[in-house]
């Protein structure tokens, strides 16, 4: 804005007020040499012997870096690095005179790092050490960016990239080791079911077996009973014939079951109320011999 102007003979010259936005300073040169520092708002200028020869920013910058490197494992792989700069208010002379370009001299420093910290490193311990990688970035950035008028506030490595084969190689490896650690659950699985089963299988054999047990005895008191009663109340019967008469009973009630269901397929052989007394003989003679033995 001019604000106004003197003159003579010898030389001209103008008072210009100068705008610094906020978040900027102003670097002002007198004759090309360092004369001071514009801060936001209104700053005045005798132009042309002083003017604002260029502009800081002093909000927080982010810089992404991607790097092209080896692993130990002799795998390429593309890291991205993110990293967050500020000028220094105290060193606004060395931002704005050390460096030509600041963006590049950061850039290489991370290349730097980068390069020699992940070589030592195979696939998976980069992954595992993206937080050891940004803090080797951050120191040597800082010591390194202060003396130029730089505060590098964060250094983080936002990606770590292999070639798309190597990716689907190392996916089919993680669902092979999944899928195996799944057979090995279901092989125990089912050994347990197994085992299950057969104690099941052997609970139920125990107490079927006592239930038998138990119904054979009361199926032997009861006879003994019956024998017992019949023969005191029947005169001229003895054990022998109540014990015929029971068996006879039973095997009628045996044909009578077996009749009552159509597709019964229980068949006794020899079929007739005399086989009844021919297996009592039989069953008679087996135990007299193991008896006698």
């Amino acid at each position: 804005e001019y604000m106004g102007e003197s003159r003579d003979q010898n030389y001209f010259m103008s008072c210009f007020f100068v705008c610094i936005s906020t978040g900027e300073v102003g670097i002002v040169e007198r004759f090309g040499k360092f004369e001071k520092v514009a801060f936001p708002g209104m700053n005045f200028v005798c132009w042309p012997f002083s003017y604002v020869s260029t502009t800081l920013s002093m909000r927080l910058q982010q810089l992404d870096v991607e790097v092209e490197t080896k692993t130990k494992d002799n795998v390429f792989v593309n890291v991205v690095v993110s990293v967050q700069y500020q000028v220094l208010q105290e060193r606004l002379y060395d931002a704005a005179y050390t460096l030509t370009n600041s963006k590049s001299q950061i850039r290489t420093y991370v290349f730097d790092v980068v390069r020699s910290a992940l070589p030592r490193m195979t696939l998976d311990e980069a992954f595992e050490s993206k937080e050891e990688i940004s803090t080797q970035v951050k120191t040597q950035l800082s010591q390194a960016m202060n003396e130029y008028g730089f505060s590098i506030i964060k250094a983080l490595v936002t990606d770590i990239s292999p070639d798309a084969r190597v990716r689907a190689a190392m996916n089919e490896i993680n669902a092979n080791k999944r899928l195996k650690e799944a057979a090995t659950e279901r092989a125990e699985a089912d050994k347990i079911l197994l085992v299950k089963n057969a104690e099941a299988h052997a609970e139920s054999q125990y107490l079927s077996g006592v239930g038998v047990a138990k119904q054979r005895k009361a199926i032997v008191d009861g006879l003994r009973d019956s024998v017992n009663d019949f023969s005191g109340h029947v005169k001229g019967t003895g054990p022998r014939e109540v014990i015929n008469l029971l068996m006879v009973t039973q095997y009628f009630d045996m044909l009578d079951s077996i009749g009552v269901k159509s597709k019964q397929s229980t068949i006794f052989i020899p079929h007739s109320p005399g086989a009844v007394l021919d297996l009592q003989k039989q069953i008679t003679t087996g135990l007299s011999t193991i008896s006698k033995k």
